[in-house]
């Protein structure tokens, strides 16, 4: 939830002097409004520095001499992308007709046990075998604006990722069924959204034993916290409120203390709703129940409002929070715009991602000036529970650097400054989240029931898709400078180049 974006009203450009704290203007007037993208880190000053954010430009470790690359490549790739299934480690496990079917609503009853007549057979199933193409530009060029590339004459390479969806076949009796659904990290808007279609959809299968873990991954191990029983009817209009029904924390137990309470309480069904650091738990839980070969699915829903994981469109929280974000930009426009000499300052999360800063100055066409972290801050060594790096308020540093400049050069500048992190954070998901929620907790149903096992649900080229947790958390996603998007934000603000 920290990242770093400013908006200036007028304009702003940092001198030459690379040894000092960086000077924010030396001209006679002063500017509007800033907006700063989140919390920053612990800093004695201001560095600028350019950093490229390619996933690869291409892999050094290919042999590109070697005629085959091509197909090698792509049989690695097939192999890092392949989802695990509990076939993998119960290879004669048994499946059974689905008992979803929106022609049926409810679930199949004696009468359809050996599947559905050919008069009611229903065409919604996805194949296993059916895939969604992950890249779809061909670049020509490796100077291309935001192009990656394989090897240095970007050949192109097909690279496919599984469809989510219900399957024909599914390898749990609902009966049978214990699921578990754990809310981890920071809030985010959306988050009641996916707890109530989870419920929802378990409940179409025919589940019949749905709790809620409260509080994170503590609940597992904090004796005073008692799991949730959850139904339809509890989680009915849940989605009418921001935060989560069920709780949030960071940190926790460790994973064998969580795999064996889920042992304890017969949870064969785990529905982790979190980050970076909660996926790579939830993908630690899977590899242990695995170990103890225990009939488990474990599925990741990614939660950050940064939009700052990989291979994936957006995640939820992130369209809200651009919204929510217009009503402080506006505010700090409105109040510098009306001061005599009046700057705002704006400062918005992204855990240096700094999607939400540039987004929202795309949107708001009142920002002069946004700078985003990745550029711009030194990182720290202290991190919080969950593993992030602990940020300091780099709002703060850049409104008393502000006023110590003018105050300085004889003209004081009046700045104000927003932070309406936890406001945006603690709201209800708009329309647009509203959705994409709604799917992702339907397939993550649908794909612990087909077996699937450490995946997380996600978006990619506006289909819905199953990744293996390990290829999502190698690393966070943050803004490219050299992309077009960020250039489209540098032509919205007009601002100077500071690199």
């Amino acid at each position: 939830m920290d990242s770093l974006s400013p908006v200036i009203g007028q304009r702003l450009t940092l001198p030459a002097r690379a040894s000092a704290t960086p000077r924010l203007c030396d001209r006679s007037f002063l500017f509007r409004s800033i907006i700063i993208g989140g919390a920053s880190r612990k800093f004695p000053r201001i560095r600028v520095k350019a950093v490229t954010n390619k996933l690869r430009s291409y892999s050094s470790s290919i042999d590109f001499s070697d005629p085959d690359w091509k197909s090698k490549y792509q049989k690695d790739f097939e192999a890092r992308f392949n989802i695990p299934h509990l076939t993998d480690v119960f290879p004669n496990a048994v499946s059974y007709p689905s008992t979803f079917c929106l022609k049926m609503r409810t679930p199949v009853t004696e009468e359809f046990a050996g599947g559905y007549p050919s008069d009611e057979a229903w065409h919604g199933y996805i194949n296993n075998n059916d895939r969604v193409l992950l890249k779809v530009i061909h670049f020509s060029s490796p100077t291309s604006a935001g192009a990656e590339c394989i090897d240095p004459g970007c050949t192109w390479v097909e690279q496919w990722v599984h469809r989510a969806g219900p399957r024909e076949k599914i390898y749990f009796k609902p009966e049978d069924v214990k699921a578990a659904i754990v809310t981890c990290g920071g809030l985010c808007p959306g988050l009641n959204d996916v707890i109530r279609q989870v419920v929802i959809t378990l409940e179409i299968y025919g589940v019949k034993k749905i709790v809620g873990i409260p509080f994170g991954y503590r609940g597992f191990s904090d004796k005073d916290l008692a799991e949730m029983p959850l139904s339809r009817k509890v989680v009915q209009n849940v989605h009418l409120s921001g935060g989560s029904l069920l709780g949030v924390s960071r940190g926790g137990p460790t994973v064998s203390e969580i795999v064996d309470r889920m042992e304890d309480r017969g949870i064969n069904m785990l529905f982790v709703l979190g980050g970076n650091g909660t996926h790579a738990g939830a993908n630690a839980i899977h590899d242990e129940c695995r170990r103890r070969k225990m009939k488990v699915a474990v599925v990741g829903v990614p939660k950050t409002i940064d939009n700052d994981i990989m291979l994936m469109d957006k995640t939820f929280g992130f369209d809200t929070a651009v919204e929510e974000a217009q009503r402080a930009i506006n505010s700090a426009y409105i109040e510098a715009h009306s001061a005599y000499r009046g700057i705002g300052v704006v400062k918005l999360m992204g855990r240096s991602s700094g999607f939400i800063a540039m987004q929202a100055s795309l949107a708001s066409g009142q920002i002069d000036i946004c700078l985003i972290p990745e550029n711009h801050l030194e990182k720290t060594n202290a991190k919080d529970a969950s593993g992030n790096i602990v940020l300091g308020d780099i709002g703060v540093h850049i409104q008393q650097e502000i006023k110590k400049y003018f105050k300085e050069m004889g003209a004081p500048a009046d700045v104000k400054y927003i932070d309406p992190t936890y406001m945006i954070r603690a709201c209800r998901a708009n329309a647009s989240d509203g959705i994409l929620c709604t799917v992702l907790g339907q397939n993550a149903v649908h794909g612990a029931f087909a077996g699937y096992s450490g995946i997380t649900v996600g978006i990619c080229n506006t289909h819905y898709v199953y990744f293996p947790i390990p290829e999502v958390i190698s690393q966070p996603r943050t803004v490219d400078p050299n992309s077009r998007m960020w250039h489209r934000c540098l032509t919205s603000t007009g601002q100077p180049d500071f690199l």
